[in-house]
This record gives C-alpha cells, sequence and structure tokens, in this order.
C-alpha cells in the first residue's frame, strides 16, 4: 500500500501532464482534452448522419446507414489502424498520434452518437413533426425548430454516458505513441519494472473516479430531466387543489 503511495508521490506530475512542458502535453489532461475535442467535433456528424438516416431521400438514407453500420461493427482498435495508415496517403503527409486517435474518435463517436440522436428523434410524439408540416414547415425546418431542440435536450444524459465512454476509449491511443494517461503509466511501469501491479492499480483508480463522477453527473442530469417533464405535465390547479379544465388553465 505505501508504494503506492510512493509512486503517486514520485509520479503524479508526469500522470497530470505528462512531460509537459519539456515535451508534449500528456496524461489525464491529454485524455480529457482528447476527449472533450472528440465528442464536440463528433456531435455535428451524429447529427448530420441522424438527419440522413430519418431523410425521405434514399441517396442519403442509405450511404448513412451503410456507414454506420460499418463504423459499429468493426472494433475501435481497427478503425484507429486505418485511420493512421490512410490519413497520411490522403493529405501526402504524416500526422501525429493525437490527431489520428481525435480523428478516429470523430468518426466512431459519430456514429455511436448517431443512434442516440436518431433514437431521441424517434421518441417524440409524432404529432410534433405533422403539426409542423401543418403549418407549413418543410422536413428540414421541423427538425431545425421543432424537433431537434426538444430531442437534443432529453439526450443529454445519454450524450454525457457517450462521453464516459470516450474517456475509456482514449486507452486504445497508446498503440500509436497517444501520450494520454494509459502511456504515462506505461512510462512509469518501464521506469519501476517490479511494480507493475501498483502502477496500474493507480492507473484503474484514476479512471474509476473520473468516470464515476461523471455518471453520477449523467444521473444528476436525468432525474432534472425527468422531473422538468413531470413538472411540465402537472395539470393547472385551483387554489384548492382542483384541476382546471384546459381551456380555464391556458386562458
Amino acid at each position: 500500500m505505501f508504494s503506492i503511495f510512493d509512486i503517486l508521490r514520485d509520479n503524479w506530475l508526469l500522470l497530470l501532464v505528462g512531460q509537459y512542458p519539456n515535451g508534449p502535453m500528456g496524461g489525464i489532461v491529454a485524455t480529457l482534452i482528447l476527449s472533450v475535442l472528440g465528442i464536440v467535433l463528433a456531435f455535428p456528424v451524429s447529427v448530420m448522419l441522424a438527419l440522413a438516416r430519418l431523410s425521405p431521400w434514399r441517396a442519403l438514407r442509405w450511404p448513412a446507414t451503410v456507414l454506420v453500420y460499418i463504423v459499429r461493427g468493426v472494433p475501435l482498435l481497427m478503425v484507429i489502424l486505418w485511420v493512421y495508415f490512410l490519413v497520411p496517403i490522403l493529405i501526402g503527409r504524416d500526422v501525429s498520434g493525437f490527431t489520428t486517435m481525435l480523428c478516429t474518435l470523430v468518426i466512431y463517436e459519430g456514429a455511436y452518437l448517431s443512434e442516440v440522436v436518431r433514437a431521441g428523434i424517434q421518441a417524440l410524439p409524432k404529432g410534433q413533426s405533422e403539426a409542423a408540416r401543418a403549418l407549413g414547415h418543410s422536413h428540414l425546418g421541423t427538425m431545425a425548430y421543432v424537433i431537434l431542440p426538444q430531442a437534443l435536450y432529453n439526450m443529454l444524459p445519454s450524450m454525457l454516458s457517450q462521453f464516459i465512454s470516450t474517456i475509456k476509449e482514449t486507452t486504445l491511443g497508446y498503440v500509436i505513441n497517444v501520450q494520454e494517461l494509459t502511456f504515462a503509466a506505461n512510462q512509469i511501469n518501464n521506469q519501476l519494472l517490479t511494480k507493475p501491479f501498483q502502477v496500474f492499480f493507480i492507473l484503474a483508480m484514476t479512471y474509476y473516479v473520473v468516470c464515476f463522477s461523471l455518471t453520477q453527473l449523467a444521473q444528476w442530469l436525468e432525474r432534472r430531466i425527468a422531473h422538468k417533464r413531470l413538472g411540465s405535465a402537472t395539470p393547472a390547479t385551483t387554489e384548492d387543489g382542483v384541476p382546471l379544465p384546459p381551456v380555464a388553465a391556458n386562458s
């Protein structure tokens, strides 16, 4: 047990920021930066893919469906290797491991988040889109102004849960030398050689604390959204607690 505290005391800075400022940013900071950038950049991709999959036009629906099924049907490590070897060929120059992992997360999380967005849209009552179309909105206008704002608000807990998954998925970045938290733990293990259990126990506990905290935040958001829905669904009443009829409630 004391060796764990000794390792933390001697290597906390490496676990926190890697070799920075004498080298690239690493550690838990690099993991969080990579996760945040990945989920933020993947979000518009996921919305476009979800809208394409729900579109009435086959030219949009079929390619989007094929892309989502392919990305969701292969391991993340395979996508990392595809991007690692394909991106330099496409742009004609080498890219860093961080950029490669970021591109991978945008593709991978975009496909997974698109299913979350699509489910959120389909969970809304069909009467909302029908009413919007009856008022003269086009298909795109209905999605942009009526459906998406409600669906995205309801999907906040699911999107936060996907962000938690993204943090754990960054651990595979060490295979292409991305200097995130797992890479830093490997460096410490290579220096010590005799304490692999302690080093990787620290790594596991760090991921647990970060992910557990975010999970609690996701649950709090879910309860808050459910409470707001319940509050908006509560009928208006008189001072004596007698429910008002719909016409009186809206007047």
